[in-house]
This record gives structure tokens, sequence and C-alpha cells, in this order.
């Protein structure tokens, strides 16, 4: 967790300020015993058949003056310390949520794969506020309350040397009982915040697959499993809690304890002479001051130990590095060449366990030209062009575009501007047509925005709607499934793109509404992946490849592939046979 410190140096003075201000206030808390005492001692004078016969108001007003005047400026200097704290804890969480959101965009894949969405929201929403929260405590507490505890010890000792063993004993005592609750509590809650990974996961699952769970009548299925995982949360907390709990009480009785023997010690003085009324009042006094800051102290420790748990937790992922592989030779310069993709004996794994997903496969790819991908349910496809952009790393042989290794240092931002992709589930941000379309190219102009909802085929609906200025709510759920897709695909070609990847783009799209989009896209001389599993839809490709379990089983045109590949003539007349029609 060591990384997290550097966030503080943004927050430097902030950081100083906020317990410096604070120790002031202790400061002046720590006066008021002494003024008490005072008070007690020169102000009403001995106490004498019933009353105080020699009291002086005129110093009795002037004290407490002063006592008001410690309680101002005391507040001040609080109110000043909130601030600085408050400004310190909320910068520091606001630059580590920005670097975790960073962080997650640079993740391959891969990474944000083994991660998990549920995981990733905790770490930026729940644990970066609990964190937030133990810096701005920490920084108002953390030195105050032991200067408080520590301070007293040290005035007690002025006021009568004689009970600063009573002093020593319980603030030892106290201490031991703290530390060793923070201890203990401190797995504990990392521990609790892994189980809330596991409800965040079952409660996103649940929402955004509210259709699926009703459709096959698993409420009740679902609703058991979110209990469970919620009373394994809820058990993990309550043990964490009712430990972290023990301290109050344990730090009462400790310091009433302490009390006692005080009052009782100091009144045995007092009869003999050797200690005024007032030193035990202010005796009293300062050892309630080191119950209030202990009990603070106790209750800072839970907040850090949370804290720190979260802490942790964050650096984790901060630390990350992503797993995709990058030639550190530099950039490399190329001529143009007229093979724009080109595959050579790749294998790709989702883990070093797992068995490849895509295995030896080679293909070269010229500009312009049209590929299809097909092939059963897992087969490959979407993995196939997931690594012509980079977005999984292969294991084995190497995927060049426009003659360059992808892998190549540096060549990130320049594959992403050269290849559009259409994923296979089409996603749409809160915002306007506009908005979603301008992610393609930002400086995009209208006209242009118009031909690429044109070639999509989205240009009629939309005109019958406010246009580019149509609203488009979260997830574009006031969209049907082909409107999403096909302004997806608008997207996509905003970009004016060298390679198109179309991953199952056209799934919701009807026949007729399919073929005139593909004959839309072939007018514009790009190079185009068409992932599908419609025979129709590729078998105008120049090129088809044909997948069965991560393996090319036939490379070539529709024509070639039935007179060559089984798979390919099993799919072609499976579909046929269903009345499907090119």
């Amino acid at each position: 967790m060591r990384n997290l410190f550097g966030y503080f140096k943004n927050y430097k003075l902030q950081s100083v300020l906020g317990p410096f201000f604070k120790l002031l206030e202790a400061l002046f808390e720590l006066f008021v015993p002494i003024v008490v005492g005072l008070i007690v001692d020169r102000g009403l004078g001995a106490l004498e058949n019933g009353g105080y016969p020699n009291a002086n108001g005129g110093y009795i007003v002037k004290m407490c003056l002063l006592l008001s005047g410690f309680g101002l400026l005391g507040l001040a200097f609080s109110v000043t310390a909130q601030y600085f704290a408050a400004k310190a804890a909320t910068g520091v969480a606001a630059d580590m949520r920005r670097d975790l959101f960073r962080k997650i965009q640079s993740l391959s894949y891969k990474d944000i794969d083994k991660l998990g969405a549920a995981t990733m929201l905790t770490r930026m929403t729940s644990d970066v506020d609990k964190f937030q929260s133990g810096v701005n405590l920490a920084l108002r507490l953390f030195l105050r309350s032991p200067f408080i505890v520590f301070g007293a010890m040290i005035t007690a000792y002025f006021v009568d040397p004689a009970s600063i063993g009573i002093f020593a004993i319980a603030i030892a005592a106290l201490a031991v009982v703290v530390f060793a609750v923070m201890f203990i509590c401190m797995p504990l809650y990392k521990r609790a915040q892994e189980k809330l990974d596991k409800v965040l996961l079952s409660t996103r699952e649940n929402l955004t697959g509210a259709r699926v769970v009703r459709a096959f009548c698993l409420e009740e299925t679902e609703k058991g499993t979110f209990d469970e995982r919620n009373e394994r949360l809820n058990k993990s907390r309550k043990f964490v809690g009712v430990l972290a709990a023990i301290t109050n009480p344990l730090t009462y009785v400790l310091v009433n304890f302490a009390i006692i023997a005080l009052i009782y010690t100091g009144a045995l003085r007092v009869e003999l002479g050797n200690l005024s009324q007032g030193s035990v009042l202010a005796l009293y006094n300062l050892m309630s001051q080191i119950l209030i800051e202990l009990i603070k102290l106790a209750n800072l420790i839970v907040t850090v130990t949370k804290a720190a748990a979260c802490g942790g937790r964050i650096s984790t992922v901060l630390k990350m590095q992503p797993s995709l592989a990058v030639d550190e030779d530099g950039e490399k310069q190329y001529g143009e060449t007229d093979e724009i993709v080109r595959f050579e004996n790749v294998t790709v794994r989702y883990n070093d366990e797992a068995d490849a997903a895509l295995a030896d496969l080679s293909l070269s790819v010229k500009r312009g030209e049209t590929v299809g991908v097909i092939g059963g349910t897992g087969s490959g496809k979407t993995t196939l062009v997931n690594v012509i952009p980079h977005f999984y790393d292969v294991q084995e042989g190497s995927v060049y575009v426009g003659g360059r290794n992808v892998r190549e240092k540096g060549l990130q931002t320049y594959l992403r501007e050269r290849i559009g992709v259409v994923p296979q589930k089409a996603v749409l941000f809160k915002g306007t047509v506009r908005e979603n379309l301008l992610w393609g190219k930002a400086d995009a102009t209208d006209e242009a925005l118009w031909k690429a909802l044109e070639i999509a085929r989205a240009d009629e609906f939309l005109r019958e709607k406010q246009g580019l200025d149509t609203p488009v709510e979260q997830g574009g759920k006031n969209f049907s499934g082909g409107q999403k897709q096909r302004l997806t695909v608008a997207r996509a070609l905003v970009r004016e793109p060298d390679v198109l990847i179309l991953d199952d783009s056209s799934s919701a799209l009807d026949y007729a509404t399919d073929a005139e989009l593909r004959k839309g896209i072939r007018q514009l001389q790009t190079t185009t992946f068409i992932v599908s599993q419609r025979a129709s839809s590729v078998r105008d490709a120049d090129k088809i490849v044909v997948l069965d379990d991560g393996k090319a089983v036939g490379i070539g045109t529709h024509e070639t592939l039935m007179q060559t590949c089984e798979v390919y003539r099993e799919i072609y007349f499976s579909q046929y046979d269903e009345g499907v029609q090119g």
C-alpha cells in the first residue's frame, strides 16, 4: 500500500496544516483542567461550613472569560483543521479514483475478465470512499488523540507527580486493548470487503439480466443466491463489528477504574493536606480527557483499519500491469504493403491452463477484401477478430496490421485509429446520437455523420425522430436491438477505418436489412471482417474462414468451400433447409 502515499504529494501543505491546527486546538483543551483547578483553589477558596466564604468573584469572572477565549480559539482552530483535512482527503480520493479509472482503461480484456466488473466497481466506489474517510479522520485525530493522552499525562505530572503512576498504568492498558483490536480487525475487514464483491456481482448480474431471470422463472433461485451471499457479508461484518464494539466498553471500564483510583488516592492526600481540592478536580478532568480521546482513537483505529484494508485492495489494482506483450525495440518503419492483415501461426489461450481458443491460424488479407468468419458457438470467431486490434495477446505466432506487428511499442493508438470495431453487444452511451457517433471521430461533420448513418441504414428511423439530436438513454434503452446495432455500425464507419470488424453485429437485423448493410459497406472499399453464424452474411465475401473448435478447417470462397469443407456445407445446408435465403 506504500504506493498510495504518493497521492499526498499534491496535498503536502493541507496534510501538514490539518494536524497542526488540530494540535493547537488540543493545546488549549489541555489548559482547561488547569484553569478549572485554579478557579476552585484561588477563586472559590477552601470549603468551610458548607460554603465558600473566601470566594473571589473578580478572579472567577476573569478565569471564565479566559475559558471562553480558549473555547473560541479552539473552535476556530478545529474548523480550520477540518477544512484542510477535508481538502486533502477529497483531493487524494479524487486523484485515486481518476488513476483507477485510467488503470482499468489501460488493462487488456484478459485483465478485465480476471478482475470482474463487480470488483472494479467496488474498488472505485466503496473502497475509495472508505479510504477517504480514513484519511480525513487520520489527519484530524491521529496526532491529536495521542497528543491529548500524553499531554494530559505530562500535565498531571506537573499538577501532582505522585499520581503519574495511575496515568501510566491506565494508558498502557488502554494502548494494549486498542492495538490488539486493530490487528485482529484489519484482516477481517478485508475479508468482509471481498464478500461485498460477491454481493455486488449478484446485484449487477440480476439487474443487467433481469429479463433472462424472469424468462426462466428463476427469481426465487436468484433471491436465494443473493440472500446467501448477503448473509455471509452480514455475518462477517457482524463478527468484526462485535470485536470493534468491545473497544469502547473496555476503554470505559479501564479509565473509570483509573478515575476511582485517582479520586480515592487524591481524597486521602487532600485530607492529609498534601494536595488541594482544585488539583484533584484537575486530575479528574485530565483523566476524563484521556477517556474521551481514547474512545475517539478507538473509533479512529476501526475506521483506519477499514481504510487500510480498502487501500490494499486499491493498491492491488493500481500495481497491475497490462498483460498485453509489447515489443520494447521501439517503433519501426515499414513501407506500404498490399497486405493489410496477416496471421502467422497464431495460437490464443485465455489463460495458461485453458485449451487454445484459436490454434495455429495463418491468414493473409489484402486491402479492400471482405473476409467472412463463420463457425459454431465457441469456435473462436470473436477471438480471431479481437487479436487484430490487440485486445487479447497471442501466445504463439504473430499478427500484423499494415505490415506492423500489433505488439510493437507505441502502436496502440495507431491500431485503434485505423480499425473500426463493432462488438457483439451493441453498447450506446447516455447523451445524444451525435455524441455517440463522435466517438468514432471527434471532429466529424454532420454530413459525415449522416453519410455513416445512411450506409448503416440508420438514417430513416432517426429522421422520424430528432435526427442527430435524438436523445439516447442509458444503454440505448429507447432503441430496439436492430436500431442499436445499426447505430454502433455507423459509429465505427464515422472513423473511416482501414479495417472494419463486424462481430456478429447484424444478428438483430432481418435478412433484407442485413443485405443492404453489407452492400453499403462493400461500396466503401474498406477491408472488412464479418463474423456471423449466418451463411448468407458471408457467402459473398472474398475469403471465408471456417472455424471449428478453434481451428481453421477451411479458407476460401463460398464456391470453393462448398466443394472442399464439410463443416461449411453443414452450416450452409442446415440454414437453407430452414428456408433461409441469401
